[in-house]
């Protein structure tokens, strides 16, 4: 597959990237040993791009894989913490865990509307250092707020850009409202021509416009600015049709078997603001013992009404 250079930092991607997430324990949950080949299968086709996280707990998939081929990817991990100091165990945990010498690309996760930033000084004042010393080669941010994707561009010390972006505006944030695909097209242009790297999140929308799969992948791969785009990937098929999309040999009436996929609500990012529970027309979304939104999974007709309207994207389908 070919690869594009991240902006101005000099490192090389293929136009679709594994997010690992996806096997790991808030999604499928794929034992050690199979998560791991599915990533090595993902290397050894020509993938070599690997999106991950401290808050994931997916560093073993990666480290396992790795040690069954001699591809070195890029990888890129990310931490929710404000400061310095956690941080700093954030990078070494990465390093230590995966048996990593440096990691290629390091963010501050899910960056929100101010004042996010400037609680988050300290956590990236510490990704500066990290890029001194050589244990990471880029730094930047991952974020779903259009207003944030902006700032970023005037920002010199930012050399990454991880928006959230889908041809339905699922998630996309600015302030305390919704923001729209135009607004974070526009901020993902105004960081690639400031010389950024710029890579997409949510192309399909946490799984919920995968049934549109080419006209999705379509419209963010147009977006100007983006090098690649990072896909959750599942099984060995995933692998083979994303890699066929970014080759252009894919079947141009493709359309991927849904079926069994199940509409769910990510614990760790649901806020309990019940806009979905209002939404849902079978009323199958409710309030678990935590105050949080759940869904029953026996009256859920998968029809998605719910996703558009969840202000922080945690209505996924997988």
């Amino acid at each position: 597959m070919k690869k594009i250079e991240l902006g101005n930092t000099g490192i090389e991607v293929t136009p679709v990237g594994f997010g690992v997430l996806t096997v790991g324990n808030t999604q499928l949950n794929l034992p050690l040993k199979e998560g791991a080949e599915l990533v090595q299968y993902a290397l050894e086709q020509g993938i070599n791009f690997l999106d991950t996280a401290q808050y994931y707990e997916t560093y073993p998939y990666i480290r396992e894989a790795l040690k069954h081929t001699d591809i070195r990817p890029v990888i890129c991990s990310k931490c929710l913490d404000e400061g310095y100091q956690e941080m700093e165990y954030a990078i070494s945990q990465a390093l230590k865990e995966m048996e990593l010498d440096y990691i290629d690309i390091f963010l501050l996760h899910e960056v929100r509307a101010d004042p996010d930033w400037e609680n988050r000084t300290g956590a990236f004042r510490c990704l500066m250092d990290a890029k001194k010393a050589g244990l990471v080669k880029a730094i930047g941010v991952s974020t779903h707020h259009v207003d944030v994707a902006q700032k970023m561009a005037g920002i010199p010390e930012v050399d990454i850009l991880f928006p959230l972006i889908n041809m339905k505006s699922l998630g996309i944030r600015k302030g305390d409202g919704p923001g729209t695909k135009e607004e974070m097209a526009a901020a993902i242009k105004a960081n690639a021509d400031a010389g950024k790297g710029v890579f997409a999140m949510k192309a399909f929308g946490g799984g919920n416009l995968t049934g549109s799969y080419l006209e999705a992948l379509d419209y963010v791969s147009g977006l100007e600015g983006i090098s690649s785009i990072m896909v959750g990937i599942g099984k060995k098929e995933e692998v083979d049709r994303i890699i066929e999309y970014a080759e252009g040999t894919i079947d141009p009436s493709y359309v991927p078997d849904i079926a069994e996929k199940k509409i769910r609500i990510d614990q760790g990012d649901c806020e309990g603001c019940g806009d979905c529970i209002e939404r849902c027309p079978n009323k199958a979304i409710f309030r678990n013992r935590a105050g949080l939104a759940q869904v029953d999974h026996e009256i859920c007709l998968t029809c998605g009404y719910c996703a558009p309207v969840c202000p922080v994207r945690a209505i996924i389908m997988f």
